[in-house]
């Protein structure tokens, strides 16, 4: 069976953020699971444009593309004032058709709320794009530090959780959808 291609989306683009941290933390975890091909698309790498234009540009086509490609993806978020960035949002608005019938998992970020706001707030875009969200997330308070002990191994046994039901939806969908085309 080919691997479930899986896309981790690193959902800041403020300087001095730590989401790509925790991003490529969490890519290193989910690249040690067999049976998963990981591709990293970082926001911050991506010039979109400031306004929607009547024409799609060229990192708006390929970030649409990038999302068609993978079978599932992965969200890391900060929270920010209860919410996700608006740059996250700009860039989910950029595909459509392309989330469909495709399982989201979360890595969130944040102080005390470990990003869950954020959390809800996308499972409610992602619902409306047709897209199927994984009940447990990843969380990390930013008043904690750097987790070491105890609290870094409850970090990767929520990643394996994560990745089993992000796996399972995964390979679920790809099946589904080769049987039959999901319309909306």
């Amino acid at each position: 069976m080919a691997p479930l291609r899986l896309a981790v989306i690193i959902g800041s683009t403020r300087e001095g953020r730590i989401g790509d941290r925790i991003g490529r933390w969490f890519v290193a975890q989910a690249r040690r699971r067999e049976g998963v091909d990981v591709t990293v698309l970082d926001l911050a790498g991506y010039d979109f444009p400031a306004s929607l234009p009547a024409e799609p540009t060229e990192a708006m086509r390929s970030f649409a593309e990038e999302v068609n490609r993978a079978e599932a993806f992965v969200v890391v978020t900060p929270e920010y004032n209860h919410s996700f960035p608006a740059s996250l949002k700009q860039a989910i608005d950029y595909a459509y058709d392309e989330w469909q019938a495709k399982p989201v998992g979360f890595v969130s970020y944040g102080c005390r709320s470990v990003g869950l706001h954020a959390v809800d707030q996308l499972r409610t875009v992602f619902t409306a794009l047709h897209a199927m969200t994984v009940r447990d997330t990843v969380g990390v308070d930013l008043l904690d530090g750097e987790p070491t002990g105890r609290a870094e191994e409850q970090l990767r046994r929520d990643v394996r959780v994560l990745l089993d039901e992000l796996c399972w939806w995964g390979l679920a969908l790809r099946e589904g959808r080769a049987a039959r085309p999901y319309v909306s």
